[in-house]
């Protein structure tokens, strides 16, 4: 998946976010550029799924900005997708969930099969094609939801906690996918509580806690000698409060 133009970098500056009159997010700025893998870490709480909500545009944020630096920003709600920890998939088939995406994007019916083809031979669900989604096993629905991300094609794609609760294979099904997707060309941003798992994807590390940005790392920096007390004290498995 290539594309000519970019809506990247991704920039938040002093962004701050609140709910109930509690500040979620506080003052966090960072940028995201094409190419690395960017994981986000954090204790239960620290405000992870709320920064991919708000990067995503589906939260405002109470000040600061988010703004996509790129060529295109006008068109950058149209280039990015979002995978939530439970997938939603629609009462049809496997084969028109995906369908319906490309539907609604007003894809042609011809060019639609050949991709709904291609995105359940990724997903490994080919043989599940007319089997209804909501029968499928939590990993099956998970990579059908990713499926129907990719088919989109898009430039960024968000994912929050994509193998929460999954067992060992289906969690190693998710991640040789979500590598696909990257190897295609996706900017791929991603929370996850599971530090073997961010070992193995991570490019780029965003470390969080109550809200803040506490450290930001190449990874292979991050996991050896993080700079922060916070970061070491979260590697270690303590429980932060």
């Amino acid at each position: 998946m290539s594309t000519k133009t970019t809506i990247l970098p991704l920039s938040l500056d002093r962004v701050c976010y609140s709910a109930g009159g509690t500040r979620l997010i506080e003052d966090f700025s960072t940028s995201f550029t094409a190419d690395e893998r960017t994981i986000i870490l954090g204790p239960n709480g620290a405000g992870k799924s709320l920064l991919l909500r708000l990067c995503h545009g589906l939260l405002k944020p109470a000040s600061g900005t988010i703004s996509w630096q790129g060529s295109n920003t006008g068109d950058a709600a149209r280039r990015q997708a979002m995978v939530f920890q439970k997938p939603v998939t629609l009462r049809r088939s496997v084969a028109a969930n995906v369908d319906y995406a490309l539907g609604i994007r007003k894809v042609p019916r011809a060019r639609r099969r050949e991709l709904v083809v291609s995105a359940l031979t990724l997903a490994g669900l080919s043989g599940l094609a007319s089997r209804p989604a909501r029968v499928l096993s939590a990993g099956e629905q998970q990579r059908l939801a990713l499926a129907r991300a990719w088919v989109l094609s898009p430039e960024v794609l968000f994912l929050d906690e994509p193998t929460a609760n999954l067992d060992p294979a289906a969690t190693r099904a998710v991640e040789n996918m979500i590598s696909s997707i990257h190897d295609d060309g996706a900017k791929i941003i991603m929370t996850t509580h599971d530090l073997g798992q961010a070992r193995r994807l991570a490019d780029h590390v965003l470390f969080m806690h109550q809200g803040r940005l506490v450290e930001e790392a190449v990874a292979e920096s991050f996991f050896a000698n993080p700079e922060t007390a916070l970061a070491k004290a979260f590697l270690d498995g303590e429980l932060l409060g």
